[in-house]
């Protein structure tokens, strides 16, 4: 069936890159074949000091447009490729995504029912037979886009479509923070209404190696602590978080083995076994942060 078209105008889509193109490729490729005729949309690459720079990213982009981010950070990259966004409409996806054929369709036409949206990301995982305890945990755990918005009022970046308008009132993404989750929480209190776009549907592959799952901890974990230390009493808060996400899989083990996603046994062990894993490093790295706060 073929979607309406409700906004006849013109779409920025703004991909944050750093030194990942055979990812870039595939996700280009993805936003080739929209639904959406390629008039409607433009496609703005924001590379962030990638090695061979502006000019190896853009042979790979081809017609696509390539713009130089030089401030480091996701959050910087993305406001780059906004300042060069000709669109109506901003569509925010990040390198390692792949689009759903009706993903621009889709996440344009929620806006009918509210300020701001984010859309629903499918972790991909290889073979069954060859599942790790990471991969397992992030087909379970990663990427709840639907719980981020409903519960949490937030939405990630890698999913994300805003009116400039909206944009430009709340102002650019912030480095050094959870840009997506501080970026939410200043539009929510101007009084933007965020929803869930289900069916606006981006694919990211689940990370398989430990090393992979315990860098984007790191990140995460410092990202949000700075965040956290923007507000009084703090500490006391950042302990109980710690706490909760310590004692987490005493009630998230259920969720593992009822998991559609971990159908043989082995891939529920697996499941389990990261869930133990991370949940205790997330919470270990928490209590370092806290006694030695990044700058």
């Amino acid at each position: 069936m073929t979607i309406p078209d409700p906004h006849p105008a013109l779409i920025s889509v703004v991909i944050p890159h750093y030194n990942d193109l055979e990812h870039l490729v595939r996700c280009l490729d993805s936003l080739r074949r929209q639904t959406l005729p390629r008039e409607r949309f433009e496609v703005i690459v924001a590379d962030n000091n990638s090695v061979g720079g502006v000019a190896a990213v853009q042979r790979v982009a081809g017609d696509m447009l390539v713009v130089p981010a030089p401030e480091q950070g996701a959050g910087p990259a993305r406001n780059a490729g906004v300042a060069r966004a000709r669109g109506t409409y901003l569509a925010f996806i990040d390198s390692d995504c792949i689009a759903d054929e009706d993903w621009l369709r889709e996440g344009v036409a929620a806006l009918e029912r509210f300020d701001y949206v984010g859309g629903q990301v499918i972790t991909q995982m290889g073979e069954a037979a060859y599942i790790t305890p990471a991969e397992a945990y992030e087909a379970v755990f990663a990427f709840d886009f639907k719980k981020y918005i409903e519960k949490h009022k937030f939405s990630g970046s890698g999913n994300l479509f805003v009116p400039k308008t909206v944009f430009e009132q709340v102002g650019g993404f912030r480095a050094g923070v959870s840009e997506d989750m501080e970026w939410c929480r200043r539009a929510n209190v101007m009084g933007f209404r965020l929803g869930y776009a289900e069916r606006a549907i981006v694919h990211h592959a689940a990370r398989r190696e430990w090393t992979e799952l315990r860098r984007k901890w790191d990140r995460v974990v410092a990202e949000r602590i700075r965040l956290a230390m923007e507000q009084p009493g703090w500490r006391v808060r950042w302990i109980g978080y710690a706490a909760v996400v310590a004692a987490s899989p005493l009630a998230d083990w259920i969720t593992v083995l009822r998991s559609p996603r971990l159908v043989s046994l082995r891939a529920k062990c697996c499941g389990l076994v990261g869930l133990l894993r991370i949940r205790g490093y997330r919470s270990y790295r928490m209590i370092c942060l806290l006694v030695r706060p990044p700058s």
